[in-house]
């Protein structure tokens, strides 16, 4: 293992020389599970176009929620849908 001996040097020099460097990055929020998406945000997490979501809303592979005349789609049940494919 690796010993590194500082002599001449205060820990708050070496903490100041230091922190720029140990700048930890921003983490990204999570995404709630439980908001509702648009028909248009579904299709861009899915990559497919309104008609194949059309499809799948209709074989009941996916469900959605109507307020008013608007469609929207829970993102925890459209991320449940997602099924991993076997090779």
């Amino acid at each position: 293992m690796n010993q590194i001996y500082l002599n001449g040097i205060t820990l708050q020099e070496l903490v100041d020389a230091l922190y720029p460097l140990l700048q930890l990055k921003q983490v990204e929020q999570p995404v709630p599970l439980n908001d509702l998406l648009t028909r248009k945000e579904v299709c861009e997490l899915l990559s497919i176009n309104f008609s194949t979501l059309w499809k799948h809303t209709k074989s009941g592979k996916l469900h959605s929620s109507g307020i008013g005349n608007r469609v929207f789609y829970s993102r925890a049940q459209v991320l449940e849908a997602v099924k991993p494919i076997n090779f």
